[in-house]
């Protein structure tokens, strides 16, 4: 339990801690704003680099060269644990959004830095308030701002997908962004698994080749949610074969 007490107290502290910080960004970006976003993604990393250490995960990436970093992004990834979040915005290379249930949005002072960071809260029986937040992840990606969405809705627990949900990627049909696919393996070993304690474990993070929709061939557009779930569960697969062999 000392693993999880220390992340736990971290976390605590730093979102103390962050509350002049918030003050201090804020003026920050009346004059800067882009200086402001960055300031705060780097603060956020730090820190979850750190609870990611504390926890004793240790990662390996793969595929992290398949980033575009001229153009923002739709990430998609398959969902097993909350450090899934914790891991894999600890390497967005730039400015990146989370669309995460809305549960989350009312942890005290956690949904203000999230929302500092473009964060959206999605309510899973609102069918009218997710198209609004669609709209609105549209709207971050033509402002440059990467989105990051796990479509299966909810934590799976397996590694097992369930089917995404129907126009979990309008994102990126609507814009045209790049899609990249993201397979995480092992996170619900790291708590999930054995509930409040965490557990020293080896992550394997792999980032697929980006899919650019407006290059799919006419028959292939409306199925971009199966073809990215596909190459996702083909990453976890040789995830596994990676396992044996290293």
């Amino acid at each position: 339990m000392l693993r999880t007490l220390l992340a736990l107290g971290f976390a605590v502290l730093y979102l103390i801690v962050g509350i002049p910080v918030l003050g201090i960004e804020y003026l920050i970006g009346k004059v800067n704003p882009y200086t402001r976003d960055i300031s705060s993604l780097r603060m956020v990393q730090w820190a979850f680099r750190v609870i990611n250490r504390i926890c004793g995960v240790k990662t390996t990436v793969i595929g992290f060269e398949n980033i575009p970093t001229d153009q923002a992004v739709l990430y998609v990834a398959n969902h097993n644990s909350i450090f899934d979040i914790v891991i894999t915005y600890s390497m967005c290379p730039n400015l990146t959004g989370y669309i995460s249930k809305d549960d989350i949005e009312k942890i005290p002072l956690l949904n203000v830095w999230m929302r500092r960071l473009y964060c959206l809260f999605m309510k899973r029986d609102d069918i009218k308030q997710g198209i609004q937040v669609i709209k609105q992840g549209i709207e971050r990606i033509n402002n440059g701002i990467s989105m990051c969405i796990f479509p299966e809705g909810t934590r799976g627990k397996s590694e097992e997908m369930i089917p995404f949900k129907s126009g979990s990627l309008k994102i990126a049909e609507k814009t045209g962004c790049p899609v990249v696919p993201i397979a995480i393996k092992n996170t619900r070993y790291i708590l999930e698994e054995h509930m409040p304690r965490v557990a020293p474990t080896h992550v394997i993070v792999q980032y697929g080749k980006p899919i650019y929709p407006k290059e799919l061939p006419k028959e292939e557009k409306k199925a971009l949610s199966r073809i990215t779930q596909n190459a996702i569960q083909e990453m976890l697969d040789r995830a596994n074969e990676y396992e044996k062999t290293a």
